[in-house]
């Protein structure tokens, strides 16, 4: 494999600060790294009330990463990422101009996405660098994997594992990469962001994690999104009986202006949702609240935001009033190894309202069948339809993807 100029630069840091470089090692620790290549084919439509047009998004994702060997605990990362138009740019990417047609923030980039350095032993792992970080279930903090191009952050960070079962995740953030590129005025964050993760999984019952997130953001636009947030979460799964299962999740957080932040809030997140799962069929019923103080919502700007409050993404600001969250979902899960075997089905309904003023915003459905073909290939069908009453608009999106990796 040929080696790119940043890799062998980046690799060689590693060595000298491992305090142990001795020359015959250079080698082995380039060669005995593992390489990989992700495609992903994408096709988007969107139609959506209030625009003339629709959008139609044929998009192509490639990934190339490289990972070194190990030396005296001292290993490297490199991932580089290409976002290419597949024919006519019939939908706005966010920079591209076509504001006559729906958004699709999938705009055409190529991006380094991540390169640290990395120190690992039994008890601790450290990295420096462009990495991506997903903490939990990712409603705060998280790569935005469902898009084309990642978030990602240019970060310190610290994973201790001191004891059986507890794990501490501290980490420093003084940029965030964005889904929108570089191009996007937005497309990074200036930040002087700490983020702190406490983890136990010692109990039979459930697992618990405390968290806080201290957000500064720097950039004008953004400043009434720094916030401070504390809280914790419960989650779980138990064995009933033969061939059921219940699983459970109860978290809080209460969140409140910081820094620069303009406005004066102090609003609460509740989190809530129990699911049975018997033989092939998993049902879930749950209520997400994201509260309103002083007309100032609950928000969680670094989060994996496509995976909650509908795959629609019309609340991916939270709206001044704050939201509720009522979701029921049903998957099934072809059993069995022949044509169809491990094939997912599955559709969710939310009910959207406000924390305050009792405001309905309206409703959405979603469905998704995804198969795993073999090893390398995946392909999945996705659909979100959002009736609105009061906020945003009627949107219908369908998704049709095949993803790759070597």
């Amino acid at each position: 494999m040929k080696k790119s100029p940043l890799l062998i630069a980046v690799s060689s840091f590693a060595i000298a600060a491992s305090g142990a470089a001795a020359a015959e090692d250079t080698g082995n620790f380039l060669q005995d790294g593992d390489a990989g290549l992700d495609l992903r084919y994408r096709l988007e439509l969107v139609d959506q009330d209030g625009f003339s047009k629709k959008a139609t998004a044929s998009t192509l994702l490639t990934k190339i990463w490289y990972r070194t060997g190990d030396l005296h605990g001292f290993s490297a990362y490199i991932e580089g990422t290409n976002t290419t138009h597949v024919g006519q740019d019939t939908f706005n990417d966010t920079v591209n101009g076509n504001i006559t047609r729906p958004v699709v923030a999938d705009p055409d980039t190529t991006e380094l996405n991540q390169a640290y350095i990395q120190y690992k032993n039994e008890y601790v792992t450290l990295k420096g660098g462009r990495q991506g970080i997903n903490l939990g279930n990712q409603r705060f903090v998280g790569t935005v994997g469902f898009r084309q191009n990642d978030q990602t952050y240019d970060a310190v960070a610290a994973i201790a594992t001191p004891a059986k079962d507890l794990t501490a995740v501290y980490g420093y953030v003084w940029n965030v990469n964005r889904i929108f590129g570089e191009d996007h005025p937005l497309g990074d964050l200036d930040t002087n962001t700490h983020v702190f993760n406490l983890g136990y999984k010692g109990f039979e019952f459930a697992n618990i994690t405390a968290y806080a997130y201290l957000i500064d953001l720097n950039d004008a636009p953004v400043l009434g999104l720094s916030s401070s947030t504390f809280g914790v979460r419960l989650d779980g799964k138990q064995t009933v009986s033969d061939g059921l299962k219940v699983g459970y999740e109860l978290e809080y957080a209460s969140q409140s202006d910081y820094k620069d932040n303009p406005n004066d809030f102090s609003a609460d997140y509740w989190r809530g949702s129990l699911s049975a799962t018997a033989g092939s069929v998993t049902g879930q019923v749950g209520y997400e609240l994201l509260g309103s103080d002083n007309g100032v919502a609950f928000q969680t700007p670094l989060a994996t935001l496509h995976a909650f409050n509908g795959w629609a993404d019309k609340f991916l600001g939270t709206p001044a009033n704050g939201l509720e969250d009522v979701f029921v979902s049903v998957a099934y899960k072809v059993p069995g190894d022949g044509a169809f075997g491990g094939t997912l089905f599955k559709a969710v309904y939310h009910d959207f309202s406000s924390d305050t003023g009792g405001i309905s915003y309206g409703s959405e459905i979603d469905f998704l069948v995804s198969k795993k073909i073999n090893k390398y290939l995946t392909a999945s069908v996705k659909a979100a339809f959002y009736n609105a009453d009061s906020f945003s608009a009627d949107t219908d999106k369908i998704w049709f993807t095949l993803q790759a990796k070597f």
